[in-house]
């Protein structure tokens, strides 16, 4: 983590305001856990409740396959070395099938001996888009022979959806929760 004390406090359930409890009752009805950055997002819950919108896209309703979404959410949570992003994409990609090796490859990056053609131009392009803010005509030439024009799109709409995402985690100091784990996959 880059910093070692929140800057917004991740939020406890008896602190929400009313648009709060309202925004984090689906996730309480379901049984599911309320992870730090969706407390400390109960500080701005409009903006919550729009951004929820697109990262569902992103997360759960992409062209792509969960691997290789995971693939560019990893790369770019480690170059921006977004920490708490890293170890929940860690778990997400256990959870879709990757292997250890697999999520390693994402911190190595797409310069990695013996990596897939598809693997490589994955973490090219998130490369390019970190360092740039664009894919190059070569990279997005391959990639193209993987991938139909909204898959193309899903890949640059991920990059930039975790690049804010690691952005706002790092500003704002969002600590990890209980088990996540670390650089050290």
């Amino acid at each position: 983590m880059r910093l070692s004390q929140p800057r917004i406090s991740a939020q406890a359930n008896q602190e929400w305001s009313a648009e709060a409890q309202e925004l984090m009752a689906p996730i309480i009805k379901s049984g599911g856990k309320i992870l730090n950055i969706f407390r400390t997002l109960t500080h701005h819950p409009s903006l919550a409740r729009r951004w929820m919108v697109f990262a569902n896209h992103i997360l759960g309703k992409s062209t792509l396959s969960p691997r290789d979404r995971e693939m560019l959410i990893l790369r770019i949570g480690y170059l921006c070395q977004a920490g708490y992003e890293w170890g929940q994409h860690v778990l997400i990609a256990r959870d879709v099938g990757m292997s250890d090796d697999e999520i390693r490859l994402c911190k190595s990056g797409p310069q990695t001996p013996g990596i897939s053609d598809l693997d490589r131009l994955l973490l090219t392009a998130v490369d390019e888009l970190h360092q740039d803010a664009h894919v190059s005509d070569e990279t997005w030439a391959g990639l193209s022979q993987h991938y139909n024009t909204q898959q193309m799109m899903d890949v640059v709409f991920t990059v930039g959806q975790y690049n804010l995402v690691s952005m706002a985690l790092n500003s704002f100091g969002v600590q990890p929760d209980e088990g996540l784990p670390g650089w050290d996959v």
